[in-house]
This record gives C-alpha cells, sequence and structure tokens, in this order.
C-alpha cells in the first residue's frame, strides 16, 4: 500500500524485473524489499486482454519486447482504474489519449518530499540512481532538489 493506495504491478512487468535481475543484481533485492507491498497482477480478463493488446498495437516495437511493460500498466490503470505511473514519452501519449490517469516518477518522489517524510538528500539520491539506469529525466545527476526548487516544485529551504 502507498497510503491509502494499493501498490499493483502487471504480471508482465514482475516479469521484465526478474529476466532484467539476470544483468542487474540489485532488482533482485527490489523485489525482495518490495514483495511486502507490492502485488503482482495477472492481466487474465477480458477487458485487461483487450486493453493490453489496444496499448500493444500502439507501442510495442519491431522487437515485439519494447514498452511490454508499459501497455501491461496501461492496462491495468485503464480497466480497475488505478494511476498508471509511466515515464516512457510514447506510453504516457497513449495512455492520455485512452483517458488513464498518470503519473511519473519524479512526481512521486516530489510528492514523498512534499507529504511523506522523505528527505531531499534520500529523494535525490533516489533520482540518481534511477538516472544511472540511462533513464531521461529534465536534470542530470546531482540536481534533482535543485530542478524541483528552480521550477517551484519545492520550497527553497536554507
Amino acid at each position: 500500500m502507498a497510503g491509502d493506495h494499493p501498490v499493483l504491478i502487471p504480471d508482465v512487468v514482475h516479469d521484465e524485473v526478474i529476466r532484467g535481475s539476470e544483468r542487474h543484481s540489485h532488482l533482485s533485492l527490489v523485489l525482495d524489499a518490495t514483495k511486502s507491498w507490492i502485488s503482482v497482477r495477472p492481466i487474465v480478463e477480458s477487458s485487461g486482454l483487450v486493453a493490453f493488446s489496444k496499448y500493444h498495437s500502439f507501442l510495442v516495437g519491431a522487437d515485439g519486447v519494447t514498452n511490454v511493460g508499459e501497455c501491461g500498466v496501461l492496462a491495468l490503470s485503464e480497466t480497475l482504474p488505478g494511476t498508471a505511473i509511466i515515464d516512457d514519452g510514447a506510453a504516457r501519449r497513449a495512455g492520455a489519449s485512452q483517458g488513464v490517469d498518470l503519473r511519473g516518477t519524479v512526481g512521486l518522489l516530489l510528492d514523498a518530499v512534499r507529504n511523506h517524510g522523505l528527505s531531499r538528500d534520500t529523494a535525490g539520491a533516489v533520482a540518481d540512481d534511477i538516472l544511472a539506469s540511462d533513464y531521461r529525466y529534465p536534470f542530470e545527476a546531482g540536481r534533482f532538489i535543485g530542478w524541483a526548487v528552480e521550477n517551484g516544485h519545492l520550497d527553497y529551504e536554507q
């Protein structure tokens, strides 16, 4: 649970993380650390499968793998309903076009700092760790808090 909200990931995302842990051992730690509060939800109902297929036709590349996780997140969020945590630009556009409620990881970090007691240092370290995994954010490593203050997302703190 995140506050009063259950945290769900589709089975396709869980499978991606498991496969990724073979190359990136820290992902196994993430799975272990979150298994008590993140539930894996298979997409098996017809409405979820239809939504998944729709997003698959919009987003999945020729390799048949790229953006499959995003398709699962959007399908779950559309059919449950819920908020999709998505950073990929194409997936965000696809979800928005279908009325899916969207948030990004930067928004989650900002919310955690403003409302849930996450320290600025910890939030900055998390943002830096995410950036190190080839994410693209509107700031460079070490600049999350500075960027957030400069853009009015956080108050200046002396």
